[in-house]
């Protein structure tokens, strides 16, 4: 990459490095491997720009994150991050999309380690996951970079199937309606037989006093 494309593409990656260390605790260990990593990366993003080897350092900092338990919500805010500059020259333009991409892959790795706990938070997740690689995969081959299209493409089957195996055995959720509201208490007792289940449904269903919950809602089937 010239001088005037790495002038403005390392700021890119520095705005990268900041929203991958806010979502991220620096303390521990690990942690403060990647705070100096994060550093570092950041001092000397020009010159790697330049020299065509930002590419190790950055996917070692999105590493330690997954090590220190990033989850694939704060990986999708240091991709909306990224999508949100409007780079004008094409280096900058390819590492904002290069950096995009290794939030995906990142995102995938972690959804395959993710508990759910019903099927709608899996369909929750798929809707989006479909939205963001609809977008980046007319990206690359808008750019005509087959080998990047190919990637995202196997990357989104692959987390689809995740998700879809994942949802099989879980339950599904469903609506219910009561003629008043009551006590999650009573409801828990209602709906499942189990009273030791109204906690689950305060959560499901977001109330705020257990002592009146809403009149409709949801629950898992079972």
């Amino acid at each position: 990459m010239d001088k005037k494309n790495a002038v403005e593409a390392a700021p890119i990656v520095q705005h990268a490095l900041t929203a991958l260390m806010k979502s991220v605790p620096s303390t521990g260990r690990i942690g403060s491997q990647l705070r100096m990593a994060a550093n570092k990366l950041a001092v000397d993003a020009e010159e790697l720009l330049i020299e065509d080897a930002i590419g190790p350092p950055l996917a070692y900092c999105f590493e330690l994150a997954r090590q220190l338990g990033i989850t694939q919500g704060q990986l999708a805010y240091v991709r909306t991050k990224m999508l949100a500059e409007r780079p004008k020259l094409l280096g900058p333009v390819l590492i904002r999309n290069a950096i995009v991409y290794l939030c995906l892959s990142y995102e995938g790795m972690v959804i395959s380690t993710m508990l759910f706990t019903s099927r709608a938070q899996i369909d929750a997740l798929q809707a989006s996951m479909n939205s963001i690689f609809a977008v980046v995969e007319e990206v690359a081959a808008d750019e005509m970079d087959q080998m990047t299209y190919q990637g995202l493409l196997a990357l989104h089957a692959a987390i689809t199937y995740a998700l879809t195996q994942t949802a099989r055995p879980l339950a599904r959720m469903l609506k219910f309606m009561f003629a008043a509201p009551m006590p999650t208490l009573i409801t828990a007792m209602r709906l499942y037989s189990d009273a030791g289940r109204a906690d689950e449904l305060r959560a499901e269903n977001g109330v705020v006093h257990p002592a009146f919950m809403r009149r409709s809602g949801v629950a898992l089937s079972n």
